[in-house]
């Protein structure tokens, strides 16, 4: 009879640890999937490491494309939702539509659906911001970077300013095209994202 209650036990107490596991969706660009680089070596997958680093059983799960834009992942969300049913959501989006000079209010109103539709399905949120080159001038870069501090302050949601903060505009961290960073720089991504997703978890 002792053992019977042991075993009752044990399979108790792993399935508590089971449902202590969650799921962090990482829903992003070209930059979250690691172009031009082995996806191993991408910050994503550093983040996993991580996660089981500091003692975290969530499961990562990387929906970045490249090339994607706000309007991309506002239509791949809710399937990603009822798929994976996260626990925390990551945005990180927007680049691609500053470089394609889109309207910031059309990407202001593509992430708060994201975020409406994320925070409706039970997740938490956390964006990561971008900004622009200066040569897209002072006036839209500015809109631009507005975007995600607005968002953050109206939808109460976790913010990194800039995703690419010490990896933007420097040489030896991004690729040829400079536009990607490179592998040397996915470190310093995950470093710049990590406070904020772990305060979330």
């Amino acid at each position: 009879m002792r053992m019977t209650w042991l075993s009752a036990g044990l399979v108790l107490f792993f399935m508590a640890q089971s449902a202590v596991a969650g799921t962090v969706l990482i829903v992003g660009d070209s930059i979250s999937a690691g172009f031009g680089l082995d996806t191993r070596q991408g910050w994503v997958a550093l983040l996993q490491q991580r996660l089981r680093e500091k003692g975290f059983d969530d499961q990562v799960v990387n929906a970045s494309i490249s090339g994607d834009t706000s309007a991309g992942g506002q239509a791949r969300l809710p399937a990603l939702l009822a798929a994976h049913t996260p626990d925390l959501v990551v945005l990180e989006l927007g680049g691609n539509d500053g470089l394609r000079g889109q309207p910031p209010g059309q990407l202001q109103q593509n992430l708060a659906s994201m975020i409406e539709r994320s925070q409706a399905a039970g997740a938490k949120v956390v964006l990561l911001g971008m900004r622009l080159p200066p040569n897209y001038g002072v006036r839209y870069t500015t809109a631009f970077a507005q975007v995600y501090q607005t968002l953050s302050r109206d939808r109460n949601v976790p913010l990194v300013p800039f995703f690419l903060e010490g990896v933007g505009g420097v040489p030896e961290l991004m690729q040829a095209d400079g536009i990607h960073p490179a592998q040397g720089a996915q470190q310093r991504l995950l470093d710049n994202a990590w406070p904020t997703i772990e305060a979330s978890l």
